[in-house]
């Protein structure tokens, strides 16, 4: 009789492993996941943060007499754009983060266009609304490249527990797929530097 249990104790022994096994995996990726996507969501709020101020620094350009209207309606399209766009943070593939990106970068060279163009309006670069404002802006850049940081961090962390043998296994099983990185524009090495120090 012992010599029968034998066996049965050993396949309920294998089974129960396996399923710790598995239940282990599947908790650690939901929380590995979780907070990838509460990083995106501080991405998309720093995003956010840039567009209030910019359309706070919209609003006191456009006090200013004669300032030029046609570089004012492209950050305000392109403020709109970006605004308009944003990702489910269940739905972070490589096309919808590009697509995402492009109308980032979009807002953010229309934006140091503007700054450029405050150059030629000395009342407007010494307005203490306008100062305080460019120096809020250039503290949420930070912000911004530190929760994409963050984000691409929380993916990683995620991605590797999914891909990495034997948890790769149960990932399909799971249905717990890779999620795509935060990845800068084409070219964006070469990017235009705005100086928000006005001399």
């Amino acid at each position: 009789m012992k010599k029968k249990l034998i066996p049965i104790i050993v396949i309920l022994v294998v089974v129960f492993a396996i399923y710790k096994w598995a239940v282990g995996f599947n908790n650690t990726a939901v929380v590995l996941q979780e907070d990838a996507k509460t990083a995106w969501s501080n991405v998309e709020s720093s995003y956010q943060r840039r567009n209030d101020l910019i359309g706070n620094l919209v609003k006191t350009v456009q006090g200013a007499a004669d300032f030029e209207k046609e570089t004012l309606t492209q950050v305000i399209e392109a403020r709109a754009k970006a605004t308009s766009t944003t990702i489910n943070a269940g739905d972070l593939t490589p096309e919808n983060m590009a697509q995402f990106q492009k109308a980032q970068s979009g807002l953010g060279g229309a934006l140091s266009r503007l700054l450029v163009s405050v150059e030629r309006y000395p009342d407007l670069k010494a307005n203490q609304n306008f100062l305080e404002l460019q120096s809020q802006l250039e503290g949420t850049e930070n912000r911004i490249n530190v929760a994409r940081d963050r984000f691409n961090g929380g993916v990683n962390n995620y991605n590797k527990h999914i891909r990495i043998f034997p948890g790769s296994l149960l990932a399909g099983v799971f249905n717990f797929d890779a999620m795509a990185r935060f990845k800068s524009d084409a070219g964006s090495e070469n990017a235009p530097n705005v100086d928000f120090n006005f001399k």
